[in-house]
């Protein structure tokens, strides 16, 4: 049986707010047997961290009616029944259509997400009030069949020597499955494409550096057991999983911010909903320094046009994105021989 509802006081900017959770006992991951009020109590554990991470931009919620095992669907517009602490902005897609989407001030507004069943926050890399111009370059380490976690962690470290090269500060998480996220703060100077185009090259570059490991192939036949760049997650309306957030696995892990000095002996497995309020309490937020100098993009773009005139043009776009300039076919290269009549 359901539980009846219970109040759970969140503290805040505000003072505490009471934030009403509905069906509290429900079991959201089965294996380990945590419920819907463990999650929002999650959430009010590591409150501060959270919103610091999070907070102040446009954000997307994927929820669960369900356990973590069912159905999801993602949450743009921001869910009917608000609260009036919690705000919105109005953002542009990709198609030029214009919506608004939640944004997070406080912990508050982030646990009346979870009654609303969130599991996974989705936050974009721009702010509220700029939400055109990314103030973070965002880099997803995408371990393929046959490479892990292990494989990511030396990608990344190399990843962090070219972003030095190219003046920025690169920051580290789990992805929270078996990948990682590199974060480097950015002036918010550029639009999305620009940002993607830095993205893009500091990715070619790691591809120099390390063949045998990276690749940026952006069709799957291509890739081998290698650690993909996923470029396109710089795109507009392309988001990771934000940092504390919860991801939806049987062992219930967290996109967990790390110091880069225990990144070559960390499980990925051991940070979960259980374990990171308790590495908050004794070791602080490696990411708490994250916004307060930001880079500029000016050398990473420097790159790209070095790239273009060596004959490195574009590369493709999610396959929902209207048909961008530069931009080669949207054909699988095996499909593409065949049509040519190649065996």
């Amino acid at each position: 049986m359901v539980g009846a509802a219970v109040l759970l006081p969140v503290p805040g900017p505000e003072g505490i707010r009471e934030i009403r959770i509905s069906s509290p006992d429900r079991i959201l991951w089965p294996l380990p047997g945590l419920t819907k009020l463990d999650l929002a109590r999650y959430i009010v554990e590591v409150g501060a961290p959270f919103v610091a991470a999070n907070g102040d931009r446009p954000i997307s919620l994927q929820r669960f009616p369900g356990d973590i095992a069912g159905e999801s669907f993602f949450s743009k517009n921001p869910p009917k029944g608000a609260p009036d602490f919690v705000r919105s902005v109005s953002v542009v897609y990709p198609s030029g259509r214009s919506h608004p989407q939640l944004v997070i001030d406080e912990p508050a507004a982030a646990v009346w997400a979870v009654q609303m069943n969130t599991v996974v926050f989705h936050p974009w890399p721009s702010r509220a009030g700029n939400p055109d111009n990314p103030d973070q370059l965002r880099i997803d380490l995408d371990p393929q069949p046959g490479t892990d976690f292990d494989d990511a962690v030396p990608v990344a470290l190399e990843l962090r020597r070219v972003l030095a090269e190219a003046g920025l500060t690169a920051f580290v998480k789990t992805s929270g499955h078996r990948g990682l996220h590199v974060v480097a703060p950015i002036e918010a100077t550029h639009e999305f494409l620009a940002v993607r185009h830095a993205v893009i090259a500091a990715a070619r570059e790691l591809e120099r550096r390390l063949p045998g490991s990276v690749t940026t192939a952006w069709w799957k036949e291509e890739r081998g057991a290698r650690v993909f760049v996923d470029y396109n997650q710089a795109n507009r309306d392309r988001t990771l999983a934000g940092a504390y957030s919860p991801r939806p696995l049987a062992h219930a892990p967290v996109s967990c911010p790390l110091e880069w000095s225990e990144l070559e002996r960390v499980d990925p497995r051991s940070l979960t909903i259980g374990t990171v309020p308790g590495r908050l309490a004794l070791g602080g937020d490696p990411w708490a320094d994250l916004s307060r100098h930001p880079g500029s993009i000016r050398t990473l773009l420097d790159w790209w046009q070095r790239d273009l005139a060596a004959g490195l043009g574009e590369l493709p776009f999610p396959p929902d994105y209207p048909k961008m300039p530069g931009e080669p076919p949207r054909v699988q290269p095996s499909r593409a021989r065949n049509r040519q009549g190649d065996p």
